[in-house]
């Protein structure tokens, strides 16, 4: 979470004020992650999380803040933003919209670090999230479904560097590929889309918090699923079948896959690699920010994973596939043989 906009501490001590969060004792900029603008305000009451939105306006910030209140009046461990004295739960800030949620206590582990429980644990809440957000009727905007994951590409295309032709070649072909064979008949309703480590909190093995809904949206639910794969199940250059075991267990535990879905997951796997190669490589060489304010995730480390979704890479993805293959397998024999 990149410092791009400057939060002086005269400024903070106006929004504590404004939000009757208490004396502020300090202010500490958050600098990991490459969409917006975070700080962790300490006062006398406690601590706190400022997030400055870089991308999203005011309508968009309404409907993740709506989305937040209904989760967690279902029970998601989510943040819960909190009112100014004004009664909004927001207030802008250098042209920007501001919020402020409770800092929510725990660790963040890195991708390493997570065991069996962990991603047991995960699964569980991402397949809670997907069956919660039926009751939830109204529509958020997906900006990285597929045919917006096209407009960003021809975008940054035109002013890649020479050097990437090797990687642009492979690219084109795999948009390709996914614009005839990805499935969109499949059960949508309210996705994450950004279930990294970097974004769930545990004390111990017990899972304590989901954050960064700044993706959320209504997509595929596979799809969510598929990013959780990449991001969970991927350690030191290969998929981990152990791993992807964990966390789907944990998913399949609260609402098992579907058949068309079991048969898509590689597809989706592979349209989730692109994704976040594509906007990685947007903020990288398009956002226009300075030098040194600028995040670098290496888009490299999802063509990696690409390459090897595509087979042109060794990497631990033949044993994924059999594992979805006999899901799949499984499940179609269970639903055809006579009933006794």
């Amino acid at each position: 979470m990149a410092i791009y906009t400057t939060l002086a501490k005269k400024d903070a001590i106006k929004l504590v004020d404004e939000f009757a969060l208490g004396e502020l004792v300090s202010v500490t900029g958050i600098k990991n992650g490459t969409v917006n603008t975070h700080y962790l305000l300490e006062t006398k009451r406690g601590r706190f999380f400022a997030k400055i939105d870089e991308i999203k306006g005011e309508l968009e910030v309404k409907q993740e803040l709506d989305l937040l209140f209904y989760l967690k009046k279902q029970g998601f461990p989510c943040l819960q933003p909190i009112k100014s004295k004004t009664g909004r739960h927001y207030v802008e800030f250098n042209g920007k919209i501001l919020t402020i949620s409770r800092y929510l206590e725990g660790a963040e582990l890195g991708v390493e670090s997570l065991t069996a429980t962990h991603l047991t644990a995960l699964g569980n809440a991402l397949a809670n999230l997907h069956l919660i957000g039926r009751g939830y009727k109204k529509g958020i905007d997906n900006r990285f479904g597929f045919n917006r994951i096209v407009m960003t590409y021809r975008e940054a295309r035109r002013q890649l560097p020479p050097h990437l032709k090797h990687i642009i070649r492979v690219l084109d072909d795999e948009f390709s590929y996914l614009e005839n064979y990805l499935d969109n008949n499949l059960p949508k309703g309210i996705i994450h889309g950004d279930l990294f480590p970097d974004n769930v909190k545990f004390k111990g093995t017990r899972l304590v918090g989901v954050l960064d809904f700044e993706a959320a949206c209504r997509g595929k639910l596979i799809y969510d699923l598929a990013t959780a794969v990449n991001a969970l199940c991927f350690v030191d250059g290969r998929y981990r079948i152990d791993r992807f075991e964990a966390l789907i267990s944990g998913y399949e535990s609260l609402r098992p896959l579907s058949l068309p879905e079991w048969d898509s997951f590689p597809n989706e796997l592979r349209f989730s690699a692109l994704r976040f190669t594509v906007t990685r490589i947007k903020d990288f060489f398009l956002r226009k920010v300075d030098e040194n304010q600028r995040v670098y995730k290496d888009f490299k480390e999802f063509y990696e994973r690409l390459l090897i979704l595509r087979r042109e890479k060794t990497g631990g993805m033949e044993d994924i596939l059999l594992a979805m293959a006999t899901g799949y397998d499984y499940r179609k024999y269970q639903k055809s043989k006579p009933s006794k």
